[in-house]
């Protein structure tokens, strides 16, 4: 953290090239984290990596510290680091980058410090106040629930970590990464529970609301959608453009336009970085629902161009052909 001292909660290791973001480590009790290039057993996805599937409308070992960055001067480069960055993922925070680009195997691997700087005007914690206050025997069944998460041991974390909610119902962390044990195990009504108790445990906790979300977009629960991240973004209205995305596609499939366009342009105007390409995407779905096309078919094609692999890919691409064809045709009389 900014102020010298490790994350009291585990943080997400991020890998980050272009539109994609793949999570590669988890940092343990004192920060420290390391990871094997394409070879990450202790990371897995969640619902901040790819979102195409949850958004449809209708190598050498890296390692360090989250706490910028030093690197020492390349020899060569690693084609898989070229235009790459590293960076800690924390809702609430914003991560000092480390640059991978002219980075070799056999460099030195420790990539230094990553910061997590505080943002301000954000009500919601990613640090949860009632995890602190956690008993040792409760915090001590989540570290061991965690370090089996870092190696996919699934049923050994989850013992842990219900070893450690029973122990401390209000241990919002707990049920959060319960939550997400869950969800690997394809078992979505326990996940489902797990993310609530987490919030109601500590609703100022910003990390369960956005895989609520998720979970409820892939069972086109829409209400469900638009509530979790509503709530999510009252909490942090300041960088949160995958929970725009998120609440522009269930507002749209509400039919509540406005809401919905209002939601996708401001994940459009803070995604600088052009991390959630999906949400011009998203935004020109809305625009050609409206019937203004002229708007809608650049976003959409741009989408196309930032993120050419995403799943649905060829139906998008149908999608602009058909809208142009709209376009093209003379007015009705």
């Amino acid at each position: 953290m900014d102020d010298g001292t490790a994350p009291p909660e585990t943080v997400v290791i991020e890998r980050v090239c272009g539109a994609s973001h793949r999570p590669e480590a988890y940092t343990d009790a004192k920060g420290r984290f390391s990871f094997q290039m394409g070879q990450s057993p202790q990371a897995f996805s969640d619902a901040s990596v790819d979102a195409s599937d949850t958004t449809r409308l209708g190598g050498g070992s890296l390692g360090g510290r989250t706490q910028g960055a030093g690197a020492g001067a390349p020899l060569g480069s690693d084609p898989r680091l070229t235009g790459c960055d590293l960076r800690a993922s924390l809702a609430g925070y914003r991560s000092e980058v480390v640059s991978l680009g002219g980075r070799r195997v056999l460099d030195d691997p420790d990539v230094g410090t990553i910061i997590l700087h505080r943002l301000g005007h954000v009500e919601g914690a990613t640090i949860s106040a009632t995890s602190l206050a956690a008993p040792k025997d409760a915090k001590k069944a989540y570290e061991k629930g965690v370090d089996s998460m870092k190696k996919q041991d699934w049923p050994g974390a989850q013992k842990q970590l219900e070893k450690a909610v029973n122990a401390y119902p209000r241990y919002a962390a707990a049920w959060y990464q319960l939550g997400t044990v869950e969800e690997r195990q394809n078992n979505v009504a326990e996940a489902q529970k797990a993310f609530a108790q987490a919030i109601q445990a500590d609703p100022k906790y910003l990390r369960p609301y956005l895989p609520i979300a998720n979970l409820a977009l892939r069972e086109k629960n829409w209400r469900e959608a638009a509530d979790a991240t509503d709530k999510l973004l009252r909490l942090d209205p300041v960088d949160m453009p995958q929970a725009l995305v998120y609440n522009a596609i269930a507002n749209l499939n509400l039919n509540h336009l406005d809401v919905a366009e209002k939601s996708a342009r401001e994940a459009v105007r803070i995604d600088t970085r052009h991390e959630f390409p999906r949400a011009e995407y998203v935004l020109g779905v809305i625009l050609g629902s409206r019937q203004d096309y002229a708007a809608a078919l650049p976003l959409m094609k741009s989408y196309v161009a930032r993120d050419p692999k995403a799943s649905d890919i060829e139906d998008i691409r149908k999608q602009i052909v058909q809208m142009e064809q709209i376009a093209a045709a003379p007015k009705q009389p």
